[in-house]
């Protein structure tokens, strides 16, 4: 099998357009197209900001918290004893762990290096981009503390199923010798290494700790904002542009037709899970399906670009499509209870 290691590093190395780019790249457009739409997109992103604030500020000390005390190592014991226990407290940690996608790689790297079952590693996988500290906070203060908290449960649900179904399938050609000849293992965050070891609630008595605290703060107050701008402004712009009988026609309704839309949808539109959640909140204004919702969240939060590539850059294609095959059904199962419940 081909290394990718020098394609991902050339990814890495291209120019890109930031979030804040495309934002101001919408509002020129604006500016010059619909100029009278100008003002009331500007207003709509003030005071979504704002009510969005309180939410922001516990998300970034939350994880910043996280971060300093070093109690990310606490992951490591999922990874031990029996294998359905490890998938289950595997699911677990992955929807409630602060990781990134990125800072994933070198620790899953490790873990299959050493012989993790990957049935868990399959769970901490799923689970791990659809829910943290931060998505949650975000997601409780715009779509509702019931929303948030069917999507943390669905998030453990998908990773559980991925387990066990990777644990089924373990002998079959699919799963056999998963990873790649040479994984690449480079991650792409700027933040320091986890601390090893035991945490340290006390985190201010170290001055390293204290200064991982504010770095991981400002750095994650900083990506919350950039990716939040832009999705309230594109919501604004979804609201005043797009007819709302569309959306209610494609993604609206009863049925099992909306909530496989959802889906499929979910997993090219996806920008992160950060900027999903306003997205999400015009499209349900608009008229989506509850149920829709759910499996656009769950399927768009596991194909997404960062955590699709943690997943392709270590294990072969076959377990990848696995990887996208049992999220897919996960978001179904999902989108079907969350509209029964709704």
């Amino acid at each position: 099998m081909a290394d990718i290691s020098p394609t991902v590093s050339a990814l890495r190395r291209a120019p890109r357009p930031g979030a804040w780019a495309f934002t101001l790249a919408l509002l020129i457009a604006i500016g010059l197209l619909d100029f009278a739409q100008l003002s009331p997109t500007l207003v709509f992103l003030a005071k979504a900001l704002a009510s969005t604030a309180p939410f922001i500020l516990f998300a970034v000390l939350a994880v910043a918290y996280l971060k300093a005390t070093g109690a990310e190592t606490l992951l490591a014991k999922a990874f031990s004893g029996n294998q359905a226990r490890m998938i289950v407290m595997a699911a677990m940690l992955g929807g409630l762990s602060p990781f990134c996608s990125c800072e994933v790689i070198p620790f899953i790297a490790a873990l299959l290096a050493v012989g993790a079952p990957l049935g868990a590693v399959m769970a901490f996988w799923l689970s791990s981009p659809l829910m943290d500290p931060a998505m949650f906070a975000i997601s409780s203060g715009t779509l509702g503390w019931e929303f948030a908290t069917a999507k943390a449960f669905a998030a453990i649900g998908l990773g559980i199923l991925g387990g066990f179904g990777t644990m089924l399938f373990a002998r079959t050609p699919v799963f056999v010798n998963p990873l790649r000849e040479r994984p690449a293992v480079g991650g792409c965050c700027g933040a320091k290494k986890p601390f090893s070891g035991a945490p340290v609630w006390r985190f201010w008595q170290s001055g390293d700790r204290l200064e991982t605290f504010r770095e991981t703060a400002l750095e994650n107050a900083l990506f919350l904002l950039k990716w939040l701008t832009l999705a309230y402004v594109i919501e604004s712009m979804m609201l005043a542009y797009i007819p709302a009988e569309v959306i209610a026609q494609l993604l609206g309704g009863t049925g099992i037709w909306p909530i496989l839309m959802g889906a499929l949808v979910g997993a090219p539109a996806y920008l992160n899970g950060y900027a999903a959640v306003p997205l999400v909140d015009a499209l349900l204004t608009q008229g989506m399906a509850p149920g829709a919702a759910m499996s656009f969240v769950i399927a768009g939060g596991v194909s997404c670009i960062p955590a699709a590539i943690a997943v392709w850059a270590l294990v072969k294609p076959r377990v990848f499509f696995a990887y996208l095959s049992f999220a897919l059904i996960g978001a179904m199962i999902a989108g079907l209870a969350w509209q029964a419940i709704a």
